[in-house]
């Protein structure tokens, strides 16, 4: 691994890549910086989540404001090659969290919360749009810590009904792939990706969204409204995994399908 890989990465969306060009460092990302304890002449990493990065130099430490200059462009792209979105039935306490956390470190491209018939978690309003903020924020520090370029979008909480007409509607613009991650009846996704993307990542789909339920699973109800618009029932194995298990299960298994 070389020395550039382990230098400390912060984000900041507005970022110049002007080598050259001193600015301050956002608050959250300066406070790190203090905590690190970096000094003047110490080198670090910026990225604006858009795919930009830069390297840069600690130039002055205040007690509150940081500032930098910056140098060359990186080039290291860390994204999979395809776009894998998530739409997940929201599973309770910490563990959305965690989930977030491990699917931005694993490569997805967008998450959709989503409010099930068997969801514990039911968010609506102004506690809903602080939730999706807070994931937002995990999503970045994973991708500060996974060296990722680009950070995934949490989109804001909707119900599954809404949400699958608002998918289907996009769907018709463009082909995604679309599974339904199920306990009953359903494909292997071995043979599903073998169908979808028979001759691997040079004619694979670009885009790829799978949903998977809350505690207890969709309904069959729900199951039912998904593969009536056109969704794929894709069985994951024998095992039955927990909510925050089985969309980064499914998530690993297209990065070592595509990403070797």
């Amino acid at each position: 691994m070389s020395e550039v890989c382990v230098l400390p990465r912060f984000h900041m969306a507005s970022l110049s890549l002007a080598p050259g060009v001193q600015v301050d460092l956002p608050e959250g990302a300066a406070r790190h910086v203090q905590v690190l304890r970096l000094q003047p002449g110490d080198a670090l990493r910026l990225f604006d989540g858009a795919g930009r990065e830069c390297l840069a130099t600690v130039t002055e430490m205040g007690r509150k404001a940081v500032s930098v200059v910056l140098g060359e462009a990186v080039e290291e792209p860390r994204e999979l090659p395809v776009r894998v979105t998530l739409a997940m039935g929201m599973p309770a306490n910490d563990r959305m969290d965690a989930l977030v956390e491990k699917a931005a470190e694993l490569g997805v491209y967008a998450i959709q919360p989503l409010v099930c018939a068997r969801s514990v978690l039911r968010l609506d309003g102004e506690r809903a749009a602080k939730k999706v903020a807070h994931w937002q924020a995990v999503a970045v520090s994973a991708c500060e810590q996974s060296g990722r370029a680009v950070v995934p979008k949490v989109y804001p909480v909707a119900s599954l009904q809404s949400w699958l007409q608002s998918a289907e509607a996009h769907a018709g613009a463009s082909a995604v792939m679309r599974g339904v991650l199920s306990l009953r009846e359903a494909v292997s996704v071995r043979e599903w990706l073998a169908n979808a993307a028979p001759q691997g990542l040079e004619v694979a789909p670009p885009d790829w969204c799978f949903l998977s339920g809350p505690e207890g699973g969709l309904s069959a109800e729900e199951e039912a409204l998904a593969l009536s618009r056109g969704w794929s029932a894709v069985s994951l194995g024998k095992r039955v995994l927990r909510a925050d298990t089985a969309p980064l299960a499914m998530l690993s298994v297209l990065g070592a399908q595509f990403e070797g």
